[in-house]
């Protein structure tokens, strides 16, 4: 037997996805032989290809929303909407002229949610644009504030389309709401809707995470009470978007995962379909409204 000669060097380990490369480096998670070039730097040592794309993995399945699957990094729809509704605040009150009295801007007079409108003149945008006006400074103040609060956390939950779903949706099923059951010469206008929505969607979130529901009820019944005893605040908007917001978030939250995306779709566009059944009906209620415009000015007939 001949015994080992101990002068004589051992020849370095190879890269394990380069045979041909010698190299005394190796990966500090796997311990397998790499070259530079497979290595990649790591907080502690370095670390090869195969577990830096396996770590990679592993992070993309922690940033999954447990009810809805992608987890939005950073809110970018929230702060986009409010964007909108400063535009429009800041375009009423330069054509009013009043940061105050912005309702007197031609812009908000179109736009703004007049039943009568709707129903003899057919401006059904009105249902929509109304969501993105505001009366005065306190208004807009207090229902962006609202908006920045709630919509951050439930857009990382939701995804960015999701959030937008409930959000418009939300504020359309507030002004339906409104049109169905409030006086038809009555003006409306505000994002309540759409952020009582948001609140009826937290409140499934919650419910859905099996987390405590207290807080998001408590908040809820908070903001009903304020509704009712503060004059000039629409308590029907307010209840639409709270109750159609909670719909479309149950219908996403609680979709099945193999169905997901379709059974998501699926449901939002049900409930606007279901939503545009319900203004179809009122508008054969209001049908004996008439509109023409004088001198610039729309005027419309009561109900028939």
């Amino acid at each position: 037997m001949t015994e080992p000669d101990p002068t004589k060097e051992t020849a370095p380990p190879v890269c394990w996805w380069h045979p041909t490369r010698q190299t005394v480096l190796s990966c500090v998670r796997c311990g397998r032989p790499a070259c530079p070039d497979c290595l990649r730097e790591a907080p502690v040592g370095h670390q090869c290809i195969d577990c830096v794309h396996a770590a990679r993995q592993v992070h993309r399945r922690a940033a999954r929303s447990p009810v809805s699957g992608q987890l939005s990094a950073r809110p970018v729809v929230t702060p986009v909407l409010i964007a909108l509704n400063l535009l429009m605040y800041v375009v009423t009150t330069v054509q009013a002229r009043s940061p105050v009295n912005n309702e007197q801007a031609p812009l908000f007079g179109d736009w703004v949610l007049w039943p009568r409108a709707i129903a003899g003149a057919d401006q059904w945008w009105r249902l929509v644009t109304s969501g993105f006006l505001h009366y005065g400074p306190i208004h807009i103040g207090v229902n962006m504030i609202a908006l920045w609060v709630l919509g951050q956390d439930l857009e990382r939950l939701l995804g960015k389309g999701r959030f937008i779903a409930v959000y418009l949706v939300s504020l359309l099923g507030g002004a339906v709401s409104v049109y169905l059951f409030d006086d038809s010469n009555r003006a409306t206008a505000g994002a309540s809707g759409a952020i009582y929505g948001l609140l009826g969607g937290i409140l499934v979130v919650v419910l859905r995470l099996r987390l405590n529901p207290m807080p998001a009820i408590a908040t809820i019944v908070l903001n009903l009470i304020i509704t009712v005893s503060i004059p000039n605040i629409s308590l029907l908007g307010h209840l639409g978007g709270l109750v159609v917001g909670a719909l479309i978030t149950a219908a996403i939250v609680y979709a099945p995962v193999n169905r997901r995306v379709a059974w998501q779709a699926a449901s939002v566009v049900v409930l606007v379909v279901a939503l545009v059944a319900l203004v179809w009906y009122r508008d054969a209620q209001l049908s004996g409204v008439m509109c023409l415009t004088d001198s610039g000015e729309l005027k419309c007939t009561p109900p028939g």
